[in-house]
């Protein structure tokens, strides 16, 4: 969770896509105490907070290119942080926001789930380095839904193509990350959905932070207070 509570917050600009909505908080250069005895300071940079709010990922107008234009404006010491609550959408529009995240946010993402993830919005969560759920998040994985038109020929090759490669993306959000096992993912992709609930968000580690009553505590805390 980004603190930025003692930060000076100058401006907060917004761009609208069709679906998602980002906002830009400028957080001024801070001092900061580093030796209490030696009564020594350091400076923290100034830095932008990159906060997008995310809807269905089903983008028709050209809206969506204006935020990933002010998202790549980013500099080293920015972070992102995405809102999700999605039921899911195109598959391709998602991937743009997993090569922005390569490109610009390279461990310096923050997600929460506020207050569903299904399909894509799933996946975008999954993205993130650090990721926050509430106690009422609610939470999907399942296989893609698509189709192909044009010749025989034509149709059997787009759909071995398009299997392969989004299977491979997939694998490479949910299986390699530990968050489902291989024999699940194989259930996943002959049909089977997974649903879960904040306590299974936690037990899978797909959760790394839960806010409850105001506090940000870890998954594993949250585990220990249910248990109580």
């Amino acid at each position: 969770m980004l603190d930025n509570s003692v930060a000076e917050l100058n401006k907060d600009k917004e761009y609208n896509s069709e679906n998602h909505t980002l906002f830009i908080e400028e957080v001024s250069e801070k001092k900061v105490l580093a030796d209490k005895e030696k009564k020594l300071y350091s400076f923290e940079p100034k830095y932008k907070i990159y906060r997008i709010y995310i809807e269905r990922f089903f983008e028709r107008k050209r809206g969506l290119h204006t935020v990933f234009n002010q998202l790549r404006q980013a500099s080293p010491n920015d972070y992102i942080e995405f809102r999700i609550n999605s039921g899911g959408g195109i598959i391709s529009e998602g991937q743009q926001f997993y090569n922005l995240l390569q490109e610009k946010f390279h461990e310096k993402s923050v997600a929460y789930l506020d207050n569903r993830g299904y399909s894509m919005g799933a996946l975008l969560f999954c993205m993130a380095n650090k990721r926050i759920i509430y106690p009422h998040s609610d939470f999907m994985f399942h296989n893609y839904f698509g189709g192909a038109i044009g010749k025989g020929n034509e149709v059997k090759a787009r759909v071995k193509h398009s299997s392969k490669t989004i299977e491979k993306f997939f694998k490479e959000l949910i299986v390699d990350k530990g968050f489902l096992k291989k024999k699940e993912f194989k259930q996943m992709l002959v049909g089977q959905d997974f649903w879960m609930d904040a306590k299974e968000l936690c037990k899978r580690k797909i959760a790394t932070h839960v806010v409850v009553n105001g506090e940000g505590i870890t998954a594993k805390e949250y585990l220990k207070r249910l248990k109580k």
